[in-house]
């Protein structure tokens, strides 16, 4: 049975990433700052009558509880298949580049780009044991340079100087990570899963959580044949599924 973890999972996009993988047959690991509320999502699926699915605290803010949630699946598992960045905020918007406070700055990166290496660096060593290893690491449509100074672009006027600069950030570190295991059984990609209706944007998105999350899967679920080093979008380029970086 193939295993994954995904971060930030206890709701949202990430919650129904974990039923769609569950769906597929995966155990699955439910990521959570909290464990009560981990605890919670787990109880909702095991309702649903999924029973392979199991709660672990991870605060990808905290460098001890990521080598604590290493330690912990590492008692469990000798192997993981795949690792879903999925964690992440906004800091809050408007973000002018001019007047954003530094602070934010440092703690949308520290959640969106330092939370999102440290993990994927303290669980590689058991990623690289599995015939297939997947990492997916979400980011937006908002981190695409290519777009951004694309005046006909329809999310050209949205610039939120923190969390634009923070996807565009984990998108570069994709591209070496893929680049330095080009030659190796990973896939590693990044995922907009478009402008979805989610907490995150106070339900302000036209998209479902239910589409949103079928984007990661179809990421996570890649065949040996799939690309890697790719960034995918369906809500900026729907016949390709490509964005430009």
């Amino acid at each position: 049975m193939k295993t994954v973890l995904i971060t930030g999972a206890n709701k949202s996009i990430g919650f129904e990433t974990a039923r769609q993988l569950l769906q597929l047959g995966y155990f699955v690991y439910i990521g959570s700052r909290d464990q009560q509320k981990g605890e919670q999502a787990v109880a909702q699926l095991k309702a649903e009558g999924y029973e392979n699915v199991e709660a672990i605290v991870i605060d990808v803010d905290n460098s001890e509880s990521i080598k604590a949630a290493r330690q912990k699946l590492g008692s469990k598992i000798e192997m993981l298949d795949v690792l879903i960045n999925n964690a992440g905020i906004s800091g809050g918007f408007p973000q002018t580049a001019s007047e954003v406070d530094i602070h934010t700055f440092r703690q949308v990166f520290e959640t969106n780009f330092f939370g999102a290496i440290e993990t994927t660096q303290a669980f590689l060593d058991m990623l690289k044991k599995s015939s297939g290893p997947r990492i997916v690491n979400v980011t937006s449509g908002l981190g695409s340079l290519t777009l951004h100074n694309d005046s006909h672009w329809k999310y050209y006027h949205v610039k939120g100087a923190c969390y634009t600069a923070s996807k565009a950030a984990l998108n570069a570190y994709t591209i070496v990570l893929a680049y330095e295991l080009r030659d190796t059984a990973f896939k590693v990609n990044v995922v907009d899963p478009g402008y979805t209706a989610t907490d995150f944007n106070h339900h302000s998105g036209p998209g479902t959580v239910e589409d949103a999350a079928a984007r990661l899967v179809k990421a996570a679920t890649l065949a040996a044949d799939g690309p890697t080093s790719q960034f995918f979008s369906d809500d900026n380029n729907p016949q390709t599924g490509v964005s430009p970086w």
